[in-house]
């Protein structure tokens, strides 16, 4: 589905859903799976697979941890942009990353450091890895925290122009995870010794990545979906949504992650300019879709002349004084000499 996504990148309700970390954060899904098969027990412990620290806390922990930190910022980067009125840039995403990085490596560098016998470590009898309860403690407790600082970015983003609201789509994620965190916290602390019965590691493992691919799922889903069955209505309805929020910012471009477009005559702060995104590349004019309820095959007819003229069927901002700066296609016959008047900025009147 991602690979989907990005070779349909420039269709305009999968774009706005900043690929790249959608992108990262399912990486470190992978990444946390593949920690979880020596974790879990699914292989015999012999070998490179015996080093248990290196999969349970640099790959299992880490990425675990990764997963949470990067759906944090991806909403903090919306909460920049949406409450706080700030774009979020490449540095902003550069810097993100790293504060991420940096304190989930940290941890791991703690933890690596401590003793085995406080952490984790290989029992050859039974070919395990055994995690000491301690450690089970501290894991679980920095998840509800990470998983906390969530759901609160998704209360403040509730009430978001509309174009860019993950509201039910962050409810379902939140009470995805919150499920999965419940399951974990049960069979850590009361299974002590899951991996030695097949069913209970089994569950684990497809639990964690379950729920894992389907916050992939919620994330991008829905525009993927809109975009393979009814991908022109889809688009022109978001469009027309986008214009009737008339947001102060929009997602865009290969240089920002999200990129100030503010309302023009009023509602945000007007002393902005809005010079990061060509509406005309939305098909709004002022932050009004002329064409919301037509078919656009229809309206390029009725201009072309291709079909009897008849004023009602075109938008309202069409019917009286409309300036014609590009007509469509070729000058239209419809659009003679004897139906044009001058005007002072050389332009043409209807």
């Amino acid at each position: 589905m991602l690979t989907y996504a990005w070779c349909n990148y420039n269709y305009r309700p999968i774009r706005a859903k900043n690929l790249t970390w959608t992108t990262l954060i399912y990486l470190s899904t992978v990444l946390w799976f593949l920690g979880n098969i020596p974790a879990n027990g699914h292989v015999r412990l012999v070998g490179a697979w015996s080093h248990c620290k290196l999969w349970i806390i640099w790959f299992r922990v880490l990425f675990c941890f990764v997963f949470a930190s990067m759906t944090i910022v991806r909403f903090y980067a919306l909460e920049r942009v949406f409450n706080q009125k700030k774009p979020f840039t490449v540095w902003s995403s550069l810097i993100s990353g790293c504060v991420v990085v940096v304190l989930n490596v940290v941890y791991c560098l703690v933890n690596q450091l401590i003793s085995g016998s406080l952490t984790t470590e290989y029992f050859q009898e039974l070919e395990v890895c055994n995690v000491t309860q301690a450690f089970r403690i501290a894991a679980l407790t920095f998840q509800w925290v990470l998983w906390a600082g969530v759901g609160v970015l998704f209360f403040r983003l509730r009430n978001i122009q509309s174009s860019f609201n993950e509201f039910w789509e962050s409810m379902a994620i939140f009470a995805v995870i919150i499920a999965l965190l419940i399951e974990s916290s049960v069979t850590n602390l009361h299974y002590k010794y899951y991996i030695l019965q097949k069913s209970r590691r089994i569950e684990k493992t497809v639990m964690d990545m379950a729920a894992a691919n389907l916050v992939i799922w919620l994330f991008i889903g829905y525009p993927v979906f809109m975009s393979i069955f009814n991908r022109r209505d889809y688009e022109q309805r978001w469009l027309e949504r986008l214009a009737k929020d008339r947001p102060a910012n929009v997602y865009k471009n290969e240089n920002n992650s999200y990129t100030k477009m503010n309302e023009i005559g009023g509602g945000y702060d007007n002393k902005h300019q809005m010079n990061s995104l060509d509406m005309s590349t939305l098909g709004l004019n002022n932050g009004h879709h002329p064409f919301a309820d037509q078919h656009p095959l229809n309206i390029e007819s009725a201009l072309n002349g291709h079909s009897a003229f008849d004023a009602n069927a075109l938008p309202e901002d069409f019917r009286h004084n409309l300036n014609i700066q590009t007509p469509v296609m070729n000058a239209p016959p419809m659009f003679a000499s004897n139906y044009l008047d001058s005007t002072h900025g050389g332009r043409h009147v209807l």
